[in-house]
């Protein structure tokens, strides 16, 4: 019965849910911001975040060393935002073709590798939950705030970080300046393409932690397509927050809460239609980017390529 969503219990869990999936969305719409702050966009995130998840996985399964499977995650996702990068930036490729080709590369490969290194679905015992003394003793909130593995907290954690690089440092104020008027600030000595370089590796160094949260910590299990298109729902949040840090924290809890909630549908065995139960997140996504977007916000170099002596 619908009224079983109201027990004490389930809204708990729900909240709780929504916190812990919330994860990869923040890693990988964080890393996001910072590329199409400085002007590129990135449609690759979700195959990024695919090799991170395998590659991470791997490493854990065969090491039974998550930090260094974590490690790792991070290294490919980096070297794959390189790639994006000498791509956009140094090869001046259209943008969205490009970044298409990366997640088909991704998906591509991490499948190959998969079928070729581990051929069935395995487990790993990637990060425990880490309670924090005397914060997870409270009651509810203990529960739904403080009862965590490290990567969750750590994602939470980069919201004000990113906020304080982007808005209390000149790196930030360089990353806007590129992304808003890229003639002007190579006017003023600054490196356009170094700095898009360094927004759209660190994008995909956080898409491949990304993958790694959902591979090694929340889901402790790799199999084909393991992300089923997130990456694609971080590009979409960057818009929703306004490129910003804490609007896409907002959006990242919005639609993780969504999705834990339709998990519960499902668990609840509540006479709804499971596709439309699945369908629900997707849904919000576009109703949330058709009423909600602030064209007010985005870069104005966005996606376009910087010609040295243009402007």
């Amino acid at each position: 019965m619908i009224a079983d969503l109201f027990a004490a219990n389930v809204i708990i869990g729900i909240l709780t849910s929504g916190i812990r999936l919330a994860t990869p969305y923040l890693y990988a719409s964080i890393g996001e911001t910072f590329g199409q702050l400085s002007g590129v966009l990135n449609l690759g995130v979700d195959g990024m975040m695919l090799m991170g998840a395998y590659a991470g996985f791997y490493v854990t399964f065969h090491t039974g060393n998550p930090w260094l499977g974590l490690l790792v995650a991070i290294l490919v996702g980096a070297l794959m935002g390189l790639a994006m990068a000498f791509i956009s930036v140094t090869l001046k490729a259209e943008q969205g073709i490009s970044g298409i080709g990366v997640y088909l590369f991704g998906l591509g490969m991490s499948d190959l590798l998969f079928q070729k290194t581990l051929g069935t679905v395995e487990t790993v015992s990637g990060f425990a939950p880490l309670n924090i003394p005397l914060l997870s003793d409270i009651p509810v909130l203990g529960t739904v705030f403080f009862s965590h593995n490290i990567l969750v907290y750590g994602a939470f954690l980069l919201v004000p970080v990113a906020w304080f690089i982007l808005n209390k440092t000149t790196l930030g104020l360089k990353i806007k300046a590129v992304g808003q008027n890229p003639a002007a600030a190579d006017a003023l000595g600054v490196s356009v393409a170094r700095v898009r370089y360094a927004t759209v590796t660190l994008g995909g160094a956080l898409a491949g932690l990304a993958g790694a949260s959902l591979s090694i910590a929340l889901l402790n299990v790799f199999q084909q397509n393991l992300t089923s298109g997130m990456g694609f729902i971080a590009v979409a949040l960057v818009y929703f927050g306004g490129w910003t840090p804490t609007g896409v924290l907002l959006g990242s809890l919005l639609f993780s809460s969504v999705n834990a909630l339709q998990l519960w549908v499902q668990i609840l065995g509540i006479p709804i239609p499971s596709d439309f139960a699945v369908m629900m997140p997707y849904v919000l996504t576009i109703l949330a980017l058709i009423f909600a977007v602030r064209k007010v916000n985005q870069p104005a170099s966005l996606s376009k390529v910087f010609e040295r002596g243009e402007g």
